[in-house]
């Protein structure tokens, strides 16, 4: 059983729905990221997603482009994210942490040694958004054979003719993207997204969590309802692309989580 998994596992014991909550590597700078990371645990974090930054985001807004600039002009690559997830490990060895991003660098990196350094590391989860399911034999099988769980997207255009492929080696969890098009660009509403939950877990038995337009305790508590939870990536970005402390940003993450929980 992987993280995510004993993770699910306990919130539905509890009768809870689960926070997940995304930020980009290295944004604004390495340590002050890893302190947020550190922090969010007990802010009431269930699942971490964490991004890698890439030169050419294509399915980012503004708000996750810029944060992954600024990480990358900072210097942050795919060995320092994962240098983040091996320090968060070093003092919890629950949380389950998902990398999220883009093909590229780990081509780069190659397959066999980005998988050897990633579970090594205490990743447990990857979400790769241009690797679709046809492609599977590059990462998805691999991965999985590695231990680590695939997170597939479905979206409000996933048909019932297309959901069984992108269903078929999704493991972990189903991130539902609440609204087509880019991150952070529109407000998800939970009379959209209730009926597209109960349709996708009538195929699956895995844990279905929503994600893109929540910025606020009350849409994350909304959407948690309809849903197994909510994620937040673009509102938490925003925060820290203003400057904010980080007790500041991850008293936001409270808010957050306390709302999906409430749920």
């Amino acid at each position: 059983m992987s993280r995510i998994d004993a993770k699910f596992a306990e919130l539905r014991a509890a009768g809870r729905k689960a926070f997940v909550a995304y930020v980009m590597g290295g944004d604004p700078d390495y340590e002050t990221s890893l302190q947020i990371v550190k922090g969010m645990p007990a802010a009431g974090v269930d699942v971490i997603e964490l991004g890698v930054p890439f030169t050419d985001p294509m399915a980012d807004g503004p708000t996750i482009q810029l944060a992954g600039q600024r990480a990358l002009a900072g210097g942050q690559t795919l060995r320092k994210t994962l240098d983040m997830v091996r320090a968060l490990r070093e003092e919890d060895d629950t949380t389950p942490v998902v990398l999220m991003g883009y093909y590229n660098p780990i081509y780069s990196l190659g397959v066999d040694n980005f998988l050897a350094a990633a579970t090594e590391a205490g990743v447990d989860g990857l979400i790769i958004v241009d690797l679709p399911p046809e492609e599977d034999d590059e990462l998805c099988i691999p991965a999985q054979k590695a231990g680590l769980n695939f997170v597939r997207l479905a979206t409000p255009t996933t048909d019932d003719k297309r959901l069984p492929k992108v269903l078929e080696n999704t493991s972990g969890f189903v991130y539902y993207v609440s609204i087509t098009g880019i991150t952070g660009a529109a407000v998800a509403q939970a009379t959209e997204v209730g009926p597209e939950v109960a349709r996708i877990k009538a195929a699956t038995d895995l844990p279905v969590i929503v994600g893109f337009g929540i910025k606020t305790p009350e849409a994350a508590e909304a959407i948690a309802s309809v849903a197994d939870g909510s994620v937040v990536g673009s509102a938490i970005v925003e925060k820290i692309a203003s400057g904010q402390s980080v007790p500041d940003v991850l008293a936001f993450v409270e808010s957050l989580a306390a709302g999906a929980h409430r749920a």
